[in-house]
C-alpha cells in the first residue's frame, strides 16, 4: 500500500505532504515529501531519522506498532507528533520528543 496525505501539525504550522509506503508483511515507512526534511541552525539533521530520510516514529524492538493497528490511530497520529517536535527542533536545536535514535 502507498498513500500520499497531508498533516499539520498545529494551526500555525505548514502543510507538510507524507508519504506511508506499507509492504505487506512489513513495517511502514515514512516520508516527508514536501518540504524535504533540512538541518537547523545548528547545521545537525534530526536523529529521528532512518536511512533515505524515513521519519522514525517508533522502535520495531518494542512491538509498538503490530499489523493488526490501523495506521490512522498510529502511523498518522505519530507522524504529526514527529513533525510538531521537528519543529520544535528547529527552534530550540534540541529534540523534545523523547524516544530512541535508530542508529
Amino acid at each position: 500500500m502507498k498513500a500520499v496525505g497531508y498533516l499539520q501539525p498545529t494551526s500555525r504550522s505548514i502543510t507538510y505532504t507524507v508519504q506511508i509506503v506499507y509492504p505487506i508483511g512489513d513495517k511502514p515507512e515514512i516520508t516527508l515529501l514536501n518540504p524535504k526534511i533540512e538541518k537547523n541552525f545548528k547545521g545537525e539533521m534530526p536523529e529521528h531519522l532512518y536511512s533515505e530520510e524515513r521519519l522514525c516514529l517508533y522502535r520495531p524492538i518494542y512491538g509498538e506498532f503490530k499489523p493488526s493497528d490501523l495506521i490512522s490511530m498510529t502511523i498518522i497520529p505519530w507522524t504529526s507528533l514527529w513533525l510538531y517536535h521537528y519543529e520544535v527542533w528547529h527552534i530550540t536545536g534540541d529534540w523534545l520528543g523523547g524516544g530512541e535514535h535508530p542508529f
